[in-house]
């Protein structure tokens, strides 16, 4: 589990309209100055306090309030195109710039509100309504390797696939929002990793205690012996074995290929399977998706390198690696102890988190579990890194989505953004408030950004992208309130979409195409 720390301030997005910005009001801190042949970005600091901005013809930015003032130089490039239009747009990340016809005074003023969406609330059990149901199941892929998963709204015969992929320490139990509401419009499944949840083994793999020594099972921490039985001799719990658990799951199970979705852990797993078998994916959605797993080298990537660490997961335990997760493992696995992670994670602390609490301590009391933490934490790093993966799935024209907290204080929302920028494609929605874990902390919201993706690919574009529900929001980068409905009260939170260009392209094209279709039908 990775610990990410990264300031990130937000930025106002200039693009060309006219060079005259008097009295309008910036609420972003940042402006950025980027050089180009066309277009001429200026940038500057503007502090907190500072209300409003000018740029003189001399190309000076003056920046005024009460009194107080301060200027910077634009550049000769700068300089040279004073003649062309500015424009600036309300947005949130700095790097996004793009050019209009939209007169600045269309902006949003500071304490003016922005255009509220109401959306679905979960289904409430409470008061008649019906989630989907659920069905726990196993799968046995290899001899004493049984995964467990649930699933949901198979009757729907017809509608898209979609698979779910939990985080580290979590299981398929962690996305039952998810199919409880998407199972009544489409064919769900939520799977746990081998070595985490109820995919946890049902035999010790390196048993202290030969049975006959230990008939009545008193023998209550597996994984700690000396000698490993058969099944487990090339056993590691690694991010290799998650992604072909993956693939022969979508194979054999699910028998289609599907929508992938991960979020943390999962999300890393997500795109490293559709990289690797991009005939199985339709596409894949990153929730806060960690960039990074494992410590080791991959003996397939650094042979040489991977030999220097003789011990590398497997079964079993090096002694000094046992000692060394007993001190561990009691630590992590104390429940104060997963109370605070949950704490971190949540950025609402008012969300209930008591079955979750309750899962994740009911797996950390299984006998395997620590035994097959010490697996997870020395197996090495995979054959593709996450850029890498990312890079497969653009290659395999792999649709991508990104959903990520604002408020996760692990990864961050610059590393969402930097996957954006490597497939700028891609939609981006950033949700606030939301953690680590938006699909737990918000599920309406991330339930109808994924309901909506998947229409929008579904349908090839004629399915608007969600927040993007008619031609005058085709814009870079935008923001807007969803309510919802829970407990009986109105719960509202911001999201934010960053698009690219492209998706004005698609929706032009499909427009077009959908005209000229109706054209020949008539003719």
């Amino acid at each position: 589990m990775e610990i990410l720390s990264h300031n990130f301030a937000p930025c106002c997005h200039v693009a060309g309209t006219r060079w005259n910005l008097n009295n309008k009001h910036l609420n972003p801190r940042q402006v950025k100055l980027v050089g180009g042949k066309r277009s001429k970005v200026l940038l500057v600091r503007i502090h907190k306090r500072v209300q409003c901005a000018s740029l003189s013809a001399g190309g000076r930015l003056g920046l005024n309030h009460s009194g107080t003032s301060s200027s910077v130089k634009s550049s000769k490039t700068v300089q040279s195109s004073r003649n062309a239009d500015l424009k600036i747009f309300s947005g949130s990340y700095n790097g996004h710039v793009i050019g209009g016809e939209e007169d600045a005074s269309s902006i949003p003023k500071e304490g003016e509100s922005k255009a509220k969406v109401s959306i679905p609330a979960l289904p409430d059990e409470s008061n008649g309504e019906c989630g989907a149901p659920i069905s726990s199941c196993f799968w046995e892929w290899k001899p004493k390797l049984t995964v467990h998963y649930e699933k949901a709204g198979c009757e729907n015969v017809g509608s898209p696939p979609v698979l779910f992929l939990p985080g580290f320490g979590v299981g398929s139990f962690h996305y039952e929002k998810q199919l409880k509401d998407l199972g009544h419009d489409f064919r769900v499944w939520a799977l746990d990793f081998l070595g985490q949840g109820r995919s946890l083994p049902f035999e010790d793999p390196a048993p202290q205690y030969h049975r006959e020594n230990d008939p009545e099972g008193k023998e209550t921490v597996w994984g700690f012996g000396e000698e490993t039985e058969p099944w487990a001799s090339q056993l590691v719990y690694s991010i290799d074995l998650w992604r072909d658990q993956v693939q022969y799951f979508v194979e054999e199970v699910i028998g289609e290929p599907v929508f992938v979705v991960g979020n943390s852990l999962g999300g890393f797993v997500a795109l490293y399977f559709a990289a690797s078998n991009p005939h199985l994916v339709k596409g894949v959605t990153l929730l806060n998706a960690t960039p990074f797993w494992g410590f080791l080298p991959n003996p397939m990537r650094s042979p040489r390198l991977a030999r220097i660490f003789p011990w590398a997961g497997t079964f079993p335990l090096p002694s000094r690696v046992r000692k060394l997760t007993e001190i561990v493992w009691q630590k992590i696995s104390d429940p104060s102890s997963i109370a605070e992670v949950l704490k971190q994670v949540y950025a609402d602390h008012s969300t209930n988190v008591d079955k979750v609490f309750s899962r994740i301590l009911e797996t950390a009391e299984h006998p395997a579990a620590a035994a097959s933490f010490a697996s997870i934490m020395f197996a090495p790093q995979g054959q593709l890194s996450f850029n890498e993966a990312l890079s497969g799935c653009r290659k395999n024209n792999i649709p991508v989505c990104l959903m990520y907290g604002k408020e996760d204080p692990w990864v961050k929302p610059v590393w969402g953004l930097q996957v954006k920028r490597q497939v700028p494609e891609a939609p981006y929605y950033e949700i606030s408030p939301a953690g680590h874990c938006p699909h737990d902390e918000v599920p309406e919201v991330v339930n109808y950004l994924l309901r909506g993706w998947i229409k929008n690919l579904e349908s090839r574009g004629s399915v608007a992208l969600p927040l993007l529900d008619d031609s005058e929001t085709i814009q870079h980068s935008i923001a807007k309130d969803l309510e919802f409905a829970r407990e009986g009260a109105k719960r509202s939170v911001e999201v934010r979409f960053i698009g690219s260009t492209s998706l004005l392209w698609n929706r032009i094209s499909s427009f077009v195409g959908s005209h000229v279709g109706k054209l020949k039908v008539k003719s």
